[in-house]
Parts: C-alpha cells; sequence; structure tokens
C-alpha cells in the first residue's frame, strides 16, 4: 500500500467519524448514473468491454456503501435507450455484463432486492427474460433495494406511463375527454416504472459531465445532485462520504 492510499485511508475514516458524529442526514433514495467506463477504459489502454466490466465489478462495493449508511433504495443506470443504438459488437458483450452483474446481485449470500426498470420490449427476448427471473428471485430481502435501470430513458418512461394511464382508464369505459378532466401529476407518478417508490433524494453521477442526460426525469424535480469527477470504476468510498456531506449540508426546500 503507498503514501496515497494511507493518506486516503485517513481521509475516509475521518468523513466518516464526522458524519456520524454531525448524525447527518442520510439520503433515502440514491439515483446513481454510473458515466465514464469507455473513457477510463482507453485512459487505461483496455477495451471497451474491459471497461464495461470494471464498472460493473464496482457495483458491490457501492451497494455495501449504501448498507454502512443506512441508504434504503439505489437506483443505477446501466444501459440507457440511447446505448441501444450502439453497433452489435459493443452492445452484445454489455448485454452480457449487465446479465452477469445482475446474476451475481441476485445470489443467495447477498440481501439485496433487485427491481429491472426501463423498457424491456426494446432488449433482445432473452436478455430481457433472464434479468427478470434474476430479480424475481430476490423479492422480500432485508438489505437495500436496488433499482437496475436497463433500456432506461426518462422521456420513454414518461410516455409508458402516460400510454398505460390511457389505457387503465380506457378499460375502465373512460372516454378520452373524461380522462383529461381527470389527469393529474398523481396520475402518471401511479404509472412510472418506480411507482409506490419515494422519489430520489441525492442523484450521483460520476466522470466529470454534468447533466442528467434523461435519468429519472419526472422523479428528480426536487432531487438534490452531486457531480464527480472521477469515472465510474475509479468512484471510491471516500467520494461516495463526500455526496453523502454535500447532501449533509444542502437545505432542501422542495421548491418553496
Amino acid at each position: 500500500m503507498g503514501l496515497r492510499d494511507v493518506a486516503y485511508g485517513v481521509y475516509e475514516r475521518r468523513l466518516a467519524r464526522g458524519l456520524a458524529k454531525q448524525r447527518a442526514p442520510v439520503p433515502r433514495h440514491v439515483g446513481v448514473i454510473l458515466d465514464g467506463n469507455r473513457r477510463w477504459a482507453r485512459s487505461v489502454g483496455t477495451t471497451a468491454k474491459a471497461g464495461h466490466q470494471a464498472g460493473a465489478d464496482k457495483i458491490v462495493d457501492l451497494l455495501g456503501w449504501c448498507d454502512d449508511a443506512g441508504v434504503e433504495l439505489v437506483t443505477l443506470w446501466l444501459l440507457s435507450t440511447d446505448n441501444l443504438s450502439r453497433p452489435a459488437s459493443e452492445l452484445a458483450p454489455l448485454l452480457r455484463i449487465i446479465e452477469g452483474v445482475v446474476s451475481s446481485l441476485a445470489a443467495p449470500q447477498n440481501l439485496w432486492t433487485l427491481n429491472i426498470v426501463g423498457a424491456l420490449d426494446l432488449l433482445p427476448d432473452d436478455a430481457a427474460v433472464r434479468l427478470k427471473e434474476a430479480a424475481a428471485g430476490t423479492a422480500g430481502r432485508p438489505g437495500v433495494e436496488v433499482n437496475v435501470a436497463v433500456g432506461y430513458g426518462g422521456r420513454r418512461e414518461i410516455a409508458d406511463a402516460v400510454r398505460s394511464m390511457l389505457q387503465a382508464h380506457a378499460a375502465d369505459g373512460r372516454s378520452l375527454a373524461e380522462v383529461a378532466e381527470l389527469l393529474d401529476v398523481e396520475h402518471i407518478s401511479e404509472h412510472l416504472y418506480t411507482r409506490g417508490q419515494p422519489d430520489p433524494d441525492l442523484v450521483i453521477r460520476t466522470s466529470g459531465e454534468q447533466r442528467l442526460s434523461g435519468f429519472l426525469l419526472w422523479q428528480s424535480a426536487h432531487s438534490e445532485f452531486y457531480f464527480c469527477e472521477a469515472y465510474w470504476p475509479d468512484f471510491r468510498r471516500v467520494d461516495f462520504l463526500r455526496a453523502l456531506r454535500a447532501y449533509a449540508a444542502r437545505q432542501r426546500r422542495f421548491g418553496t
């Protein structure tokens, strides 16, 4: 272990003690945009596939940190609807990696409940089935609840929610005019992929990019945001603790 690692270890422990001493508020729901895998791969001279695998391997660490901090719900953005337009030579290995990490997280020794969220109809049928089957076996576990966002786009989610809402009202025999009279924010929220869950308190994005790119567009209206310079495979517990510290320092007004 080098001097730099020792220094980071000391700093990390100091951060953790400070948050505990202050009894800092902990976000109930954390959303994470796991960005920078390919750029990390280029920076270390390896392949995009290796970068995606390194990013997948980091997820277990993050969930352990969330367990330790008392976070109840985590949403991980692993694959966007835009990513689905990538060349098959890159998309196919990426889907295999995602299937592998979901299968690993769903293993019996882990305590996390997994939900697959996104437009799964856009995925290859076999991939969608494997993801849903792996997640189904984790229902009711006591650890952090984890939304795995695959084939996810915020605009697509809102469009799907409105479509689902209209179909539900049509099944009840209501006309379009009647639906228009009833329509409100809560009606749409009830049909989102994350329906029934709290909105994210904190959204973290790695790799230095400072935008949401469509992540949880509806749900993040009152979220706090934390942008980290590190590429996702390099994200450390000290970076996570810094995000919690920044969140604890915010005054959340919820638009008031």
